[in-house]
């Protein structure tokens, strides 16, 4: 199987329906907080990485349906705590711009501050992350650079750090983004008609300054925009996209992107649970002044999602893709798609000729569950339904040392070899995290006596998934394990593949993984 994975390797979700049109989503899988910037014929975007590393992932596109991962800005964030999961925690809603010749990328930790980087050459080297702003609930900064040369800094605030929400704040900030000038002005209050109002994104044209920002909520809010002639108000508000008769739930929290051909497109998430929160393009047009995205528009102006559209007019025809998923590890850097749940260790991995390496070290201190297990190498949820196969060999040194394929989020499970007094043992584990405590159980299945293996797991529609597992890569035996894949709170469930000592002992035990093949199912 190992051998036919780029003959066979396809897209397991396609947005563009190869007749000029497209379909929603145009990434099913969990890019959160998305914003897109147009540079020339490029389309950049950038979405909340959270706890994981690397961090901040840049897509790019050049018609703004088909997309790739191109580059993370930063490998890990500059604080030890992030060392261990920190779920939820670490990067939130990173803004990106275009700026005197440079992309400029700014994003909050709601417990540090807020951070920028910049560069000439986004496929490329980022500069090292700035601290803008040492401070505590700040998060989802934008910044504005104005026509009279003047800079400004929008934000939002998150109740769990500072006591309150659902207010917008403007700081002046120095033109090199390196500092903001004042504490600001709270320029909009929406407590009354637009609760838990944040992730703003500041534009300008005739004349009006505009913050388009979500409102009500992730799963059942609303898009509002909000313009001024002044920057610092008074702001009139309008709620101009919402679910209406669509399945699409709390369509926000997105980018304005302006064509060539001065068409505007409006990229936004919808929350869709395990799978994450997914990313839609909606057709928006302009009437008095007023943004109108995508269709039914009622009498008030407020639109609702499309599930498929026209392309938007470019210039440039893109390849058809999807954020990559497969792969056979080859090169000497990890695929981009992967990431760590904690600030990646070198020492965890390394790349060889027949695939990848991981070393079965121990967990780190007073660590017992995955749930807290920072060395899993993880992807996202791709499709409605699909399959994940790897391959793996393991070569265990110490009791303890396991190697397997897992599901993880609030709930999670998996399969995994283990190093036993007996031999190898294959074996089913499950695991569920509420209020900061985790209970986890592990159930034997059969003693094995080889130590390459494939295991798979089945995701059907709705997230269920089935585990199996084989000798030769054909033939799989079902495991008797169903499972209901869960978010992982503010991010969705994702496919981990890992080797470690559960023992806290010295191990030099290792598994190389030689594929990670995604394949589309029926419904996906």
């Amino acid at each position: 199987m190992n051998g036919n994975i780029k003959a066979n390797q396809k897209q397991v979700w396609s947005p563009d329906l190869r007749n000029g049109y497209y379909q929603n989503p145009v990434i099913h899988a969990d890019y959160s907080d998305p914003d897109v910037v147009r540079v020339g014929e490029d389309f950049f975007m950038v979405a909340s990485s959270f706890n994981m590393s690397p961090c901040l992932p840049v897509l790019h596109s050049k018609d703004l349906v088909n997309w790739k991962i191109v580059n993370h800005v930063f490998e890990k964030l500059p604080y030890s705590y992030y060392d261990k999961p920190r779920q939820s925690e670490g990067v939130w809603a990173p803004s990106i711009r275009y700026h005197d010749g440079k992309l400029w990328v700014f994003f909050a930790t709601p417990d540090d501050g807020i951070f920028m980087s910049t560069t000439e050459d986004p496929f490329g080297k980022w500069s090292p992350l700035h601290l803008v702003k040492e401070t505590k609930g700040w998060i989802d900064p934008c910044p504005f650079w104005d026509d009279d040369g003047n800079a400004y800094l929008v934000h939002a605030f998150a109740k769990s750090r500072i006591g309150f929400k659902s207010v917008l704040n403007i700081c002046k900030m120095k033109q090199d983004g390196t500092a903001l000038l004042d504490e600001g002005l709270r320029v909009f209050d929406g407590h009354l008609h637009h609760p838990t109002i944040e992730g703003p994104k500041m534009y300008k044209r005739n004349g009006y300054y505009y913050i388009f920002a979500p409102a009500g909520g992730v799963t059942n809010g609303w898009q509002t925009v909000l313009r001024s002639k002044n920057i610092y108000g008074p702001y009139e508000d309008k709620v101009v996209l919402h679910q209406g008769s669509t399945l699409v739930n709390g369509p926000h929290q997105g980018a304005w992107v302006e064509l060539e051909t001065s068409e505007s497109w409006f990229i936004h998430f919808q929350d869709k649970g395990p799978y994450g929160r997914i990313t839609h393009l909606q057709p928006m047009r302009w009437a008095d002044d007023w943004p109108v995205i995508g269709n039914n528009v009622n009498a008030e102006g407020v639109g609702e999602p499309v599930m498929s559209w026209k392309k938007p007019t470019t210039a440039f025809v893109g390849e058809e893709c999807t954020p990559q998923t497969s792969d056979i590890f080859e090169g000497s850097s990890l695929g981009l798609q992967w990431q760590w749940r904690a600030n990646i260790q070198r020492e965890w991995y390394d790349l060889r000729e027949g695939g990848l390496r991981l070393h079965a070290h121990k967990r780190t201190e007073e660590t017992d569950t995955f749930y807290d297990t920072a060395q899993i190498l993880t992807q996202k949820f791709p499709a409605l339904a699909f399959t994940v196969t790897t391959h793996l060999t393991f070569s265990a040194d110490s009791e303890g040392d396991t190697a397997g394929l897992m599901v993880f989020g609030h709930d999670y499970a998996g399969i995994k070899l283990k190093k036993s007094p007996s031999g190898m043992s294959l074996i089913k584990f499950i695991g569920q995290q509420r209020d900061e405590r985790t209970v986890e159980q592990e159930q034997f299945v059969l003693e094995v006596d080889t130590s390459t293996l494939y295991f798979r797991i089945e995701v059907k529609e709705g997230a269920r998934c089935e585990f199996s597992f084989s000798i030769d890569g054909d033939n799989f035996q079902s495991i008797d394990f169903p499972f209901q894949a869960k978010d992982g709170g503010w991010s969705g469930a994702q496919l981990g593949i890992f080797c470690l000592n559960e023992g806290g002992e010295h191990s030099v035990g290792y598994a190389d993984y030689h594929s990670f093949y995604i394949e589309a199912k029926e419904g996906g």
